[in-house]
C-alpha cells in the first residue's frame, strides 16, 4: 500500500534519477536547454522542498502511518458500513482489483530498477522496459481504441505518444515514474466508483431461509430452496412468509408496505393471496405454494433490477471528463511545437497534459469527502454522486418507511358506551402487551403515556386472527377489527361505522374493543410522520433546491394529507413499482436530474433509474443494494448534509484542478520561452501534485476537529 510520503519519495527519486540520468546519456540525446537551465542548486532545492513538504504533510494528515494508509484507501468506519450492508460478507477482491495490485508491484519494481540503471549503470535501463510495457499496456490498448474506433482524443493518447519519446529518447525512469501514477490513479478511482454496480442484487438475503413445511399433518422444518409449488407452508404471527401463495386455512393480519407501499396492515383470510417478503402481524395461516425461490413476485423485481441498466454505470468522475477534454489542445500545441523544438521538447509539452496526478488528487480529495461523510452516520458506496448532487432540481420522496415511520401513533379514541377513553386504552392495552406487531406496540405506548393502570388479564383463553379474545376480570373483552367483531357475534353502531369508513379513507388503522359482546369503543392509529420531516422539507423549500414528489403505492386520500401536511405540492398515489420507475424517467426526459429517496423492494426500480438514489439503513436489502446513499442512523436528519458536502467536494476538486492548471501553464509556457525539458517539467508536476494535495487534505482538517 502507498501513502501520501511515499508518492513524494517517488517523485523525488523521478527527479534524482532523471539527474543521474542527464549525465549518462549520450551526449548527442541530450538538449543543450537541459543542461543550461538545469543547475545542481535547483536539484538540492526540490529535495529539501519535499522533504519539508513530507514533514508538513505528516504532521497534519496523520499521527501514524496506519492512519495514513487509512486515509488513502478508504477510512475503516467507511468500510464497516459496506460491509454491513452486504450481510457482513467478506469483500473479495474483483478481477479488475488483482489486476490493479498486480500492475502495481511490477511498476514498482520497474521504476526501481530503472532508479538503479540511472545511477549505477545506464543499460540497467533495458530491464526495466518489460515491466513498463506490461503496466502500460492498457494505456495503448485505451489510446487505439480512443482514435480509431471513437474518433477522440483522450488522455491516453497523450500518455502513449509521451511515453514512445521517453523511450527513444532514452528517459526511462520517466517513462516508469509516468506508468507507476497511471496504475496508481486506476487503484484511486476503483476506490471511489462503487464496484456493487455490477453485483446482483439478492433478493433473497432477507427472507428467512426455512419454512415450515406441512407434511402429513406434521410441520418439518425446510430449506427454502426445497419447496415445491402445491406445497403447503405455516406461517404464524411475526414471521416472513417465504413464497407466494393462497391461504387454505386461518386468518391473519399482514404487513405489505415493503412490497406495495400500503400503510395499512391487510387482513387476509381463506382465498387470500399473500407474497414473499411480507410479514405476518398477527394471526396463523396456511398457504398453499403458487410460486417459491426465483418465481416469486419480489424474485421478479429482482431480475428487473439485475437486467436495468444504470444510468450511471458508465459515468465519469468531473476529474475525468475535464482531463480528456484537455486532451485535443495538448496534442496540438505538441504537434506544433515538434518542427520547432524537435522530439524531446515536443514530448516535455505532453508531459504538461493535466494526466493523472489529478486523478490522483482529486480522487483522494473525494475518498477524504466520504470519510468525513461516513462519521456523520452516512455512507456514500459511489463518489461520483457528489458531481451529480450539485444538479439535482428535482427530490422524490417515497411515503411509507421514508417520510414516515413503519410504527404508529394513537390519532383519536372514540366512545359508543359509558366507558370513558382511558378505560377503552386499559382493556385495549391489558389485551395487546404481550404482542410486538406495530399496532400493538402503539397500543401499549398511548398507555404508558397517559399512566393508565392495566387491569390483569388471564392469558388462558384467546384467539389471534383478526383480533384478541381474552378473558379480564371474569369478563370476555374482544379487541381487532371489525370483522373480527362480525365473526364473533357483536354489531358495530352506526357511529363507529362512519369512523371506520373515514379512517381507512385516510390510511389509518381501526381497532375495535368490546366487552360481554357489546361494543365499547375504537381507538383509531394513523402511520407516524417521521419527526424531522416537516422541519427538511421546510429547508429544501427555502434552499430553493427544486420541486418535491411524493410517490407512493397507498390510496390517494392518505398521500394527498400527508401531502398537505408536510407543505409538498406534487405527488402520485396507487403507482405499482414499475410505474415509480416510468414517473422518474418521465421527470428525466422533461429535463430533470433526479434525487430518490426510498426505503422499499416496490422503490428498487425507481431508485436504480434515478441520478441520484438514497436509503435509510434498516429498509430492504433490496432498497439498501440498490441505493448509492444510505442514512446509517435510520432518520432523514442529515439529508441537506450531503447536499452541503457535495458543494464543498466542488469546491475541493477546483482548488487542486487550479493548482495543478497553473503548473502547468508555467510548463508550457517554460517550454516554449525557457527551454524547459521533460527533468524540469516532470519537477513541476511533482511540486503542483504536492501543493494540491493541501487542497485535498482540508477535509481532513474538518475531521480532525470533529473528532477533538
Amino acid at each position: 500500500m502507498i501513502g501520501i510520503v511515499e508518492l513524494i519519495v517517488a517523485g523525488a527519486s523521478a527527479y534524482s534519477g532523471a539527474v543521474v540520468c542527464s549525465h549518462l546519456d549520450k551526449p548527442e540525446k541530450k538538449k543543450k536547454s537541459d543542461k543550461a537551465r538545469i543547475k545542481l542548486r535547483h536539484y538540492k532545492k526540490f529535495k529539501e522542498y519535499v522533504a519539508q513538504k513530507s514533514k508538513t504533510l505528516r504532521k497534519f494528515m496523520f499521527k501514524d502511518s496506519k492512519k495514513g494508509i487509512d486515509l488513502l484507501l478508504g477510512d475503516n468506519l467507511r468500510q464497516e458500513q459496506l460491509k454491513e450492508l452486504s450481510g457482513n460478507e467478506e469483500k473479495t477482491m474483483t478481477e479488475s482489483e488483482k489486476r490493479i495490485e498486480k500492475r502495481l508491484k511490477v511498476s514498482l519494481a520497474s521504476l526501481g530498477i530503472s532508479a538503479l540503471g540511472n545511477m549505477i549503470y545506464f543499460p540497467l535501463n533495458l530491464l526495466s522496459v518489460p515491466g513498463l510495457l506490461y503496466v502500460t499496456s492498457p494505456i495503448f490498448k485505451n489510446a487505439y481504441q480512443a482514435l480509431f474506433t471513437e474518433r477522440k482524443v483522450r488522455i491516453h493518447t497523450l500518455t502513449s505518444f509521451m511515453l514512445v519519446s521517453c523511450i527513444f529518447e532514452q528517459y526511462f525512469f520517466i517513462a516508469n515514474l509516468t506508468g507507476f501514477f497511471f496504475v496508481y490513479s486506476r487503484k484511486m478511482l476503483s476506490r471511489i466508483k462503487d464496484e456493487s454496480e455490477k453485483q446482483i442484487i439478492d433478493v433473497f438475503r432477507q427472507q428467512p431461509r426455512f419454512a415450515w413445511l406441512m407434511t402429513n399433518d406434521i410441520l418439518v422444518k425446510t430449506p427454502i430452496e426445497k419447496i415445491s409449488i402445491d406445497d403447503v407452508v405455516v406461517v404464524g404471527s411475526g414471521e416472513c412468509i417465504p413464497v407466494d401463495g393462497v391461504i387454505i386455512d386461518g386468518i391473519a393480519s399482514v404487513d405489505q408496505h415493503i412490497l406495495t407501499g400500503e400503510s395499512q396492515p391487510t387482513e387476509k383470510e381463506i382465498g387470500g393471496i399473500v407474497f414473499a417478503s411480507t410479514t405476518v402481524l398477527s394471526g396463523r395461516i396456511c398457504i398453499k405454494v403458487q410460486k417459491a425461490g426465483h418465481d416469486t413476485t419480489v424474485a421478479q423485481i429482482g431480475e428487473i433490477l439485475n437486467k436495468t441498466v444504470h444510468l450511471k454505470a458508465d459515468l465519469q468522475t468531473k476529474a475525468e471528463d475535464f482531463i480528456d477534454k484537455a486532451a485535443l489542445p495538448t496534442l496540438l500545441a505538441s504537434a506544433i511545437a515538434l518542427p520547432f523544438i524537435g522530439i524531446v521538447g515536443a514530448a516535455s509539452v505532453l508531459n504538461n497534459r493535466l494526466g493523472y496526478r489529478v486523478l490522483i488528487v482529486t480522487s483522494i480529495g473525494t475518498l477524504n469527502h466520504l470519510q468525513l461523510i461516513s462519521k456523520n452516520g452516512i455512507l456514500i458506496k459511489d463518489g461520483r454522486v457528489l458531481d451529480l448532487l450539485a444538479k439535482v432540481d428535482t427530490i422524490v420522496f417515497d411515503k411509507t418507511g421514508t417520510l414516515t415511520l413503519s410504527k404508529f401513533s394513537v390519532a383519536g379514541i372514540h366512545r359508543c358506551s359509558h366507558y370513558d377513553a382511558d378505560e377503552i386504552l386499559a382493556y385495549a392495552a391489558a389485551s395487546e402487551q404481550r404482542h410486538s406487531h406495530p399496532i400493538a406496540a402503539a397500543i401499549v405506548e398511548e398507555a404508558d403515556k397517559r399512566h393508565v393502570a392495566l387491569p390483569p388479564s388471564d392469558q388462558s383463553e384467546y384467539s389471534v386472527g383478526y383480533g384478541i379474545k381474552i378473558l379480564i376480570d371474569k369478563e370476555y373483552v374482544y379487541v381487532g377489527s371489525d370483522r373480527f367483531m362480525e365473526r364473533e357475534g357483536i354489531s358495530i353502531p352506526s357511529s363507529i361505522a362512519e369512523i371506520i369508513g373515514r379512517s381507512h379513507s385516510e390510511g389509518n388503522s381501526v381497532v375495535l374493543i368490546a366487552r360481554s359482546e357489546s361494543l365499547i369503543g375504537a381507538i383509531e392509529l394513523a402511520p407516524m410522520i417521521r419527526p424531522e420531516a416537516a422541519l427538511v422539507i421546510q429547508q429544501i423549500k427555502k434552499r430553493n433546491m427544486g420541486k418535491i414528489y411524493i410517490i407512493s403505492g397507498d390510496h390517494e386520500i392518505p398521500t394527498k394529507k400527508l401531502a398537505e401536511k408536510l407543505g409538498i405540492d406534487h405527488y402520485f398515489a396507487e403507482i405499482l413499482p414499475h410505474q415509480k420507475a416510468e414517473i422518474i424517467e418521465n421527470l428525466q426526459t422533461s429535463g430533470k436530474t433526479v434525487c430518490f429517496i426510498g426505503d422499499g423492494i416496490n422503490d428498487a426500480i425507481a431508485l436504480k433509474k434515478a441520478q441520484v438514489s438514497i436509503s435509510l439503513r434498516g429498509a430492504s436489502t433490496v432498497a439498501t443494494d440498490t441505493a448509492q446513499i444510505i442514512l446509517m442512523n435510520e432518520n432523514l436528519d442529515h439529508l441537506l448534509y450531503i447536499f452541503d458536502q457535495a458543494e464543498a467536494h466542488d469546491k475541493t476538486l477546483r482548488n487542486c484542478l487550479a493548482t495543478i492548471i497553473a503548473a502547468s501553464a508555467v510548463g508550457l509556457a517554460g517550454v516554449v520561452f525557457w527551454d524547459f525539458g521533460l527533468v524540469t517539467t516532470t519537477i513541476l508536476r511533482v511540486v503542483s501534485m504536492s501543493g494540491s494535495l493541501g487542497f485535498a487534505m482540508l477535509p481532513l482538517k474538518k475531521l480532525s476537529k470533529q473528532e477533538e
